[in-house]
């Protein structure tokens, strides 16, 4: 947890531990914090903030990395703009009018589901983009081999495909490195 105020830090340890069993690290300074939250390696971060600005905000969610691991960000108020950008930097839950220990167990666990569904959207839309980019390699590498070869599309596959088989390499790989060789020649 990150908070300044040693009188709210001690509040808000109080509410975690009525909330359940946490292993609670609080971080009062915000001098080298990525450090600090990289050698804890927490599962989730609390920030709490009187009033951010942008730059604070930035500084912050950077520090604390976001797409490593949730974060949930309370603040006593908010400038326009902000809580827009505190969601598009990857902060997990950004709460404003404060942190009160009666919402703070509903908003950790809202926070952490929230990271873990985006975690899981990310990782689906990287599938996504490498099977695409894959996709159109094999494309070209199978228009090479039909206009070399005079054969048609499927037996272009077939060819790639037995070659991958043979060499116990992927599809994609095998169409890569024709590609590649490809480029050279020409």
């Amino acid at each position: 947890m990150v908070e300044q105020d040693r009188d709210r830090a001690l509040l808000i340890v109080d509410s975690l531990r009525e909330a359940g069993d946490y292993d609670i690290h609080v971080i009062g300074e915000q001098t080298g914090l990525a450090r600090r939250i990289s050698e804890r390696d927490p599962d989730i971060v609390l920030i709490d903030i009187a009033n951010p600005s942008r730059d604070t905000l930035e500084e912050l969610t950077l520090a604390s990395s976001p797409l490593d691991r949730p974060v949930a960000m309370f603040v006593d108020r908010s400038e326009a703009g902000l809580t827009k950008a505190a969601i598009e930097a990857g902060v997990s839950a950004y709460v404003v009018d404060g942190l009160r220990a009666e919402r703070l167990k509903p908003v950790i666990d809202a926070a952490v589901t929230r990271f873990h569904v985006f975690r899981q959207m990310r990782t689906e839309l990287a599938a996504t983009r490498r099977a695409l980019e894959e996709r159109k390699v094999i494309d070209r590498a199978k228009g090479l081999l039909m206009k070399a070869r005079g054969i048609d599309e499927g037996e272009a596959y077939a060819l790639l495909r037995r070659t991958a088989m043979d060499q116990g390499r992927r599809v994609a790989d095998v169409a890569e490195a024709l590609v590649t060789a490809a480029g050279l020649l020409s």
